[in-house]
């Protein structure tokens, strides 16, 4: 089983105060012989669409002292799972929580604003403070 992030429990209260239900924590995923762990997964029963939107969501603290070397690091990881998430639940989205600090300070910055636009990353941006959702981006 992996450490848990800094931040974990933070989102995950979070997630359930914006009308989501923790399905795993963390959600399990095999692909041939490696099992990976993403942090949390939930769902939300979505009324008007007669349906449940299902999520996944892996949780990055950029604590290091680089944040370029934290973007590699957690994008790595985040395009791993995606990969293996559209094959074995092709019906959950994948999205990277970050601190709301984090997205100003680099994904509001140029590099940030390339990544994210040419991969195109979910973000879930969360105030640790407040324990709330202040944005989803996709």
């Amino acid at each position: 089983m992996p450490n848990r992030d800094r931040y974990h429990d933070v989102v995950r209260r979070a997630l359930e105060k914006d009308g989501w239900t923790i399905t795993d924590d963390p959600l399990r995923m095999r692909w041939g012989k490696k099992d990976m762990y993403v942090d949390l997964a939930a769902e939300k029963l979505l009324v008007a669409a007669k349906g449940e939107q299902q999520i996944a969501v892996e949780i990055k603290t950029f604590g290091g002292p680089s944040s370029v070397a934290d973007a590699q690091k957690s994008l790595g990881q985040y395009f791993i799972y995606l990969s293996v998430i559209k094959r074995v639940e092709p019906n959950r989205k994948l999205y990277l929580a970050i601190h709301e600090e984090i997205y100003d300070e680099f994904f509001t910055e140029p590099l940030g604003e390339i990544l994210l636009s040419d991969y195109q990353v979910p973000l879930l941006v969360f105030d640790p403070d407040q324990e709330v959702i202040v944005q989803w981006i996709d």
